[in-house]
């Protein structure tokens, strides 16, 4: 075998090799934030919901207060 092509061997072996430790790192962190969302969602959710519901009573109250009258004068 020639030395090149022992050469180009190894560095594609080590290159192979750090790429797939590189997208096993990047699994992993996928993995954690996904993880992190959930937790995140589970937590904030019902208050999230309890606020809209909130603004859901606020707006309609709005609604049924009545309009100034356009002929009125103060």
């Amino acid at each position: 075998m020639s030395t090149w092509l022992l050469v180009w061997i190894i560095a594609s072996g080590v290159s192979f090799a750090v790429l797939c430790i590189f997208l096993a790192s990047m699994g992993s962190q996928v993995l954690q934030l996904t993880r992190a969302a959930r937790r995140f969602q589970v937590e904030v959710g019902g208050l999230a919901a309890d606020i809209s519901r909130g603004s859901r009573r606020a707006s309609e109250r709005v609604s049924s207060l009545p309009t100034p009258g356009k002929g009125r004068s103060a």
